[in-house]
């Protein structure tokens, strides 16, 4: 393939411009000797002809290459809901999730080009997830090794707000792990349990991760579908192997996300087995047989009111704190960070951050990707990423309404009417409901 290949390829299409075939494989062959402005240029001219996937999955490589990461993704994630069973869709779009950071989402993209094809393989992507121990490799007796855990490089520094969440992260966690001999002296052991609790996409993971970093201690994050799929064996056996993985490697925050789906009450249960669950998982926390010295337990759910009672009995998750949405300063820092890496004209953050009130972090997400939507279709005819203005963000508010409102709507009635221990006055308090 050298240029004489591309002359030839245009010359052809002078005589037949609408030639999807022709254009596609220039196109191809243009990406090939990474020409990626040439490549972007055909792929668009393609799409304008045509709706098919092929030109889709090229122009996404060229944002990939080019270091437009959004952008790809919002093409690719266009293709999957399309339906594709291609392998390289998958891969690509795992690669681009971890230019972005979102690990959990690129395990998950990850997964499903291995579901299509279990014998394939990308050292990339390997490199970055199965030395994580987020891919499993499914073989027979494999044993969890310290792949499984993660050395987290942020600390408080890095959240912004939620000053009383950390104030009672550091009571309950920080302080007993930095000062041991202090709690000795009175009998009480380091570590225990906090259970996160307040609408989804509020920052719960990260600020688990955050305290992770805050005491230099390993992080080992886990869901129910972690402890039911990941490793060959009872669900039971999997959960003992995940707490011996976190005491062997103290100190470590031990994260249990949607603990909901895990602690949901015995008397609701219909199978023994989850009930059989839910009693290995309070025997782990209670540490019959093994000792959870510098191990820190922290729960997150969005509905605590699901929990079995047992899980909140002193020496398990006895505190229980509201995560409520981002505030104003933070929701300005979320915006600035999320917008860091992307094409930006001069934006008035401190206006957005004031219209998103009630807003998560994760509706800033779909806020900034609404706008990017609507930036890319101006895009595709030139080819050249126009600017994200406030503008643009205004009008993607006007679209995407807090999703903590239809949570607050429920978490009231709870608050007001199942609140006799005063266990969710945070909620009331935010609210601005008099008790």
């Amino acid at each position: 393939m050298n240029d004489n290949t591309i002359e030839s390829l245009r010359e052809a299409l002078k005589q037949s411009p609408d030639n999807i075939p022709l254009r596609l494989l220039l196109a191809d062959n243009l990406l090939t000797l990474n020409r990626l402005e040439e490549a972007d240029k055909e792929y668009t001219t393609i799409l304008k002809l045509s709706n098919e996937t092929r030109p889709k999955i090229g122009l996404a490589t060229v944002f990939y290459k080019k270091g437009s990461y959004s952008a790809c993704n919002v093409i690719l994630e266009e293709v999957i809901d399309q339906g594709t069973n291609e392998i390289n869709v998958y891969a690509l779009y795992a690669k681009c999730l971890l230019k972005e950071h979102s690990i959990t989402k690129a395990i998950e993209a990850y997964r499903k080009a291995l579901e299509i094809d279990p014998k394939y393989v990308d050292d990339e992507l390997d490199s970055q997830l199965r030395q994580k121990g987020s891919i499993e490799v499914r073989e027979e007796e494999e044993e969890i090794d310290n792949r499984f855990l993660q050395k987290p490089n942020i600390n408080f520094n890095d959240v912004g707000g939620m000053d009383s969440v950390k104030k009672e992260i550091d009571l309950k966690i920080i302080k007993p792990l930095l000062h041991p001999e202090l709690y000795k002296a009175y009998g009480k052991k380091t570590g225990g349990g906090i259970l996160l609790y307040g609408p989804p996409g509020c920052g719960k993971t990260f600020i688990a991760k955050a305290t992770a970093g805050q005491v230099n201690a390993k992080f080992l994050s886990i869901t129910l579908n972690d402890i039911l799929d990941m490793w060959i064996g009872n669900s039971e056996k999997n959960l003992h192997e995940i707490f011996e993985l976190a005491r062997q490697n103290t100190p470590c925050v031990l994260f249990i996300d949607e603990i909901d789906a895990l602690g949901a009450s015995r008397s609701d249960m219909k199978q023994s087995s989850g009930r059989h669950l839910i009693n290995q998982f309070l025997q782990e926390l209670d540490g019959i047989d093994s000792t959870n010295e510098g191990i820190l337990i922290i729960g997150a759910t969005n509905t605590p009111w699901n929990l079995d009672p047992a899980f909140r009995r002193p020496g398990r998750f006895d505190r229980i704190v509201f995560v409520p949405p981002p505030d104003v300063t933070s929701r300005e820092s979320i915006l600035r960070l999320k917008l860091s890496n992307k094409p930006t004209g001069t934006i008035d953050l401190q206006t957005i951050a004031k219209k998103a009130e009630n807003y998560s972090g994760a509706d800033i997400d779909a806020i900034i990707d609404i706008a990017i939507e609507q930036k890319l279709e101006s895009s595709f005819s030139d080819g050249i990423p126009k600017p994200i203005e406030t503008i643009d963000l205004l009008n993607a508010l006007k679209k995407h309404k807090p999703s903590t409102q239809e949570w607050f709507s429920t978490a009231k009635n709870f608050a007001m009417f199942a609140n006799d221990s005063g266990l969710y006055d945070d909620i009331l308090t935010y609210m601005k409901i008099k008790k």
